[in-house]
């Protein structure tokens, strides 16, 4: 009978998945047709121009919306290179990892499938943005990362290097390794040697791998971003008289103090990183607890203190919040739940109103405040319950385990 019953909650999943990835698909390919959701040209003029660029051994140098990683190109490149148009063939390549991520939760939750239920809801919340990025099939990576880092930190750490080279943030997840029995030096160690091994063949392989360094660190301070929010509020009191404007591939506030913003945005990333370095050497317990809700934070904190925080950030908190929904003991729930209020949020200020956003009308100066200020209050009540679970947390096997009476469990 429990079996049963446990097939057909996994069934049940696959179902919701199945229905509303359907839907997005229809939405996504323009078969049904709503407003201001149109958002595939960034696969069908900007990611199959660099896929054009690319095929001949080049990166897209003098483009400066070219920001990412080498491993991105080969991302980029695969749509290309299999049968059929480019946009079709790339939003089938998202959604085979979309399930794959899903496959991932589902087996890792074993009796629970709340993870895997936030997963199959809250990604289509956020419109045909989820599946007009690349950034699904780097939070599947991710995702896969976190829940084998208690029992194969190497293999984590090989997975997080690949993520690494995708989008840089996937390293992240490794803030939670334990360093017991030398598992946080060998997922690390795995990680940078992978990640160097990528770098080392795209520079032998190809020309201008390195060029998005330089890109990505002149961006200033992107509209969607949590350090916008001041800039929306003074241009509609009327004491800011600055502009939107195109800048480094995406719209940017431009104009007085937005320098200094900047600056105090790089501040806080740096203090959260320390936040991360004290927690460790505090930190006395190390379990799938720790590893899921560490990754989350992580992720979390560098989000909100990024300069930019475009939509389809919010894939990667997700997929994170769905990881820690797979452990029982974990304890940032909450924050999770304030994520997936997020989705919803971020689907209205992009695309639907985006519109009000760039004219900084009340309308979109609301929405986009509500959005950021809930990532900032998910980030704070994060690292609040981080701090708090020593000596707190359930100690566990794995990712995937029921809490347990015995003495706190090592990852090795």
């Amino acid at each position: 009978m429990a079996m049963r019953i446990l097939s057909s909650r996994t069934l049940a999943v696959w179902a919701g998945w199945t229905v509303s990835r359907a839907l997005l698909v229809t939405v996504t390919l323009g078969v049904l047709r709503v407003p201001h959701t149109d958002v595939a040209s960034d696969v069908k003029v900007i990611y199959q121009g660099w896929a054009e660029v690319l095929r001949t051994g080049t990166f897209p140098m003098d483009d400066v919306t070219w920001q990412y990683p080498p491993l991105a190109g080969l991302l980029i490149l695969l749509p290309l290179w299999l049968p059929g148009s480019y946009f079709v063939t790339f939003v089938a390549m998202v959604a085979a990892c979309d399930a794959a991520a899903l496959l991932l939760l589902v087996r890792a939750g074993r009796g629970s499938r709340t993870g895997a239920w936030l997963w199959v809801a809250s990604v289509p919340l956020i419109g045909p943005t989820a599946y007009c990025r690349f950034d699904l099939v780097v939070t599947a990576v991710a995702i896969a990362a976190t829940l084998t880092l208690t029992r194969r930190p190497r293999f984590a750490g090989v997975l997080a290097g690949l993520g690494t080279m995708l989008k840089v943030w996937p390293m992240l997840v490794l803030a939670g390794a334990s360093p017991r029995g030398h598992a946080a030096r060998r997922s690390w160690t795995a990680c940078a040697l992978t990640a160097a091994a990528v770098c080392f063949v795209a520079a032998v392989t190809t020309h201008g791998a390195f060029s998005f360094l330089g890109f990505q660190g002149a961006r200033g301070i992107e509209i969607e971003s949590l350090g916008a929010l001041p800039f929306y509020v003074g241009s509609c009191l009327g004491l800011w008289h600055g502009r939107v404007a195109m800048h480094y591939g995406s719209l940017e506030f431009l104009g007085p103090h937005v320098h200094a913003t900047g600056l105090v945005m790089v501040a806080s990333t740096v203090l959260a990183f320390g936040f991360l370095v004290v927690w460790r050497r505090r930190n006395r317990v190390w379990t799938a607890v720790t590893v899921a809700d560490a990754a989350l934070t992580a992720v979390l904190l560098f989000t909100v203190t990024s300069r930019v925080i475009s939509p389809q950030y919010v894939i990667w908190l997700l997929g994170a919040a769905a990881v820690c929904l797979t452990v029982p003991a974990t304890r940032i729930r909450p924050v999770a739940w304030l994520l997936a209020a997020a989705a919803p949020l971020t689907f209205l200020e992009f695309p639907l109103f985006f519109g009000e956003l760039v004219r900084r009308s009340v309308l979109g100066t609301s929405l986009i405040s509500a959005r950021d200020l809930l990532l900032l209050a998910a980030a704070v009540l994060a690292c609040v319950r981080l701090w708090r679970t020593d000596g707190d947390a359930a100690p566990v096997r794995g990712p995937s385990a029921a809490p347990s009476t015995r003495p706190t469990a090592t990852a090795s």
